[in-house]
């Protein structure tokens, strides 16, 4: 987005914005890429408000903006020959900003709960296989605190399942008073979902190392992971940290720290877990979500039921 596109917001407006930016980094915890791919979202639907109805809208007016005019918007992101995921990630912070200005100014607009965007094409998930995942937790070790900081993390999504902003999010209370004794994990997850989840003895020894070794202080209270000067870990900083890691292994780009999360189910389904057993331990609402992984694995199925079934 060009910076005379600055020039068509209103002067309140460009306030509040700001504002929102900053509550996403640093309440909310939003990596960086995410803030300034949300803000050149934000603006650019500002810009096209501009241009579509021949001023740059107020708080007032966009409180009042017709469902009409989110339609053309999304219609002139389609033209441009947006990808559906880009639509939808705008529509994302617009509601995002919507929401915000709801709480901090008491202007909201129901228009917009109504808009619908672009249906995305259901991917499958693209696990590491088991050697992959594997090399990777252990390239991750290092023999400073931040080596055993990233060991312990990675192996915590792979062995454990957790999300990154589940793992992110714990405080060092969650861990038993000796942490090589953790046993399993209270985990919340999307929609403020509480779920409990079982640590194997080899995590529980890599959070124990880790927890030895960081230099700061880790009260119960306090946030488990922390970055070089202290502070909560951020995703991006495990995101960057994987990327090198990859690179440095030859793997795919696919292997992410989300990957680990896929890798982590589809694994245990490989050996015999029931889907049940899995949409628990990952703390999906429905058991359609977890029923993607099926399709990953679909080899092993279809080998298991040509042995097992009396008519194959």
């Amino acid at each position: 987005m060009s910076n005379s596109s600055l020039t068509y917001l209103h002067p309140e407006i460009t306030g509040i914005v700001s504002a929102w930016l900053d509550h996403l980094a640093h309440e909310r915890g939003a990596a960086d890429r995410t803030v300034r791919a949300y803000g050149s979202d934000l603006r650019t639907f500002l810009a096209f408000l501009a241009e579509h109805r021949g001023g740059a809208p107020s708080a007032a007016e966009l409180a009042g903006l017709p469902l009409v005019d989110f339609r053309a918007w999304l219609a002139a992101l389609q033209h441009k020959g947006l990808a559906r995921s880009s639509i939808n990630r705008a529509a994302a912070a617009v509601r995002g900003f919507y929401r915000f200005t709801a709480r901090t100014q008491g202007r909201s607009n129901t228009a917009l709960l109504t808009l619908r965007t672009p249906r995305l094409k259901r991917r499958l998930p693209r696990p590491l296989p088991v050697e992959a995942a594997r090399r990777l937790t252990e390239a991750a070790g290092g023999a400073d605190w931040i080596g055993h900081r990233d060991a312990a993390l990675l192996l915590l999504l792979y062995g454990a399942g957790l999300r990154i902003g589940e793992a992110l999010g714990l405080d060092r209370g969650a861990l038993a008073d000796d942490p090589a004794t953790t046993t399993s994990l209270v985990v919340t997850g999307k929609g403020g979902r509480q779920r409990m989840v079982p640590i194997l003895p080899m995590v529980a020894q890599a959070l124990a190392a880790y927890a030895g070794a960081c230099p700061f202080a880790l009260a119960r209270d306090d946030a488990l992971f922390r970055g070089a000067r202290g502070k909560r870990l951020q995703q991006g900083v495990v995101q960057a940290r994987v990327r090198d890691l990859r690179r440095a292994l030859g793997l795919p780009e696919t292997a992410t720290p989300h990957a680990l999360r896929h890798s982590f189910a589809t694994h245990l389904l490989g050996d015999g877990a029931d889907l049940r057993t899995i949409q628990e331990l990952l703390g999906h609402a429905s058991l359609s979500t977890t029923q993607g992984y099926t399709g990953v694995d679909a080899d092993r199925l279809r080998a298991l039921y040509a042995r097992a079934h009396p008519r194959a």
